[in-house]
């Protein structure tokens, strides 16, 4: 029997927490990676008297979506443990749904908005084994990550009012 060399992680957080953080980062990362498809297919295929507002919203929030995985997968990799990377995978993990049609732009804003604070209660549910292992790394980015969330969905809710 061959055994794989792998090095052993001791970083002042135990493999059970550890394994319980990446569990957790991958829902974040599976979140944060079908807000950025739902948020790309609404800015190729918004319409209307806001059109030009929208469409450069929808892609600054989806570059930063798309950086924001990078981060998300990294982390989850430097406590040990693979990335989810799979259309597959991320369908099972994410609590937020996919838009199967076009809707239109009052309907993106709404439905915009669901995926932020999604994102923002799933990064938030993290917390309690974070902060139990002391793991400041993590409850750093967690932070950053539900500051800009919020920060969008105030910014996609001003947009409804009336």
């Amino acid at each position: 029997m061959v055994k794989k060399n792998v090095a052993v992680i001791d970083i002042g957080i135990s493999d059970k927490d550890r394994r319980k953080i990446a569990d957790g980062l991958s829902k974040l990362l599976a979140d944060t990676y079908t807000l950025y498809l739902k948020t790309h297919n609404f800015h190729w295929n918004v319409t209307g008297p806001m059109f030009n507002t929208l469409h450069l919203m929808f892609e600054t929030q989806y570059n930063e979506l798309w950086l924001a995985v990078d981060l998300i997968a990294e982390r989850i990799r430097a406590l040990g443990y693979p990335a989810p990377a799979t259309y597959k995978a991320f369908s099972k993990l994410t609590s937020i749904t996919e838009e199967e049609g076009v809707p239109n732009a009052t309907a993106m804003i709404q439905q915009l908005v669901q995926g932020q604070e999604a994102v923002t209660r799933t990064a938030r549910s993290i917390f309690p084994v974070v902060d139990a292992a002391s793991d400041e790394p993590t409850a750093d980015l967690l932070t950053q990550r539900m500051q800009l969330h919020e920060k969008n969905a105030w910014m996609l809710r001003s947009l409804l009012e009336t």
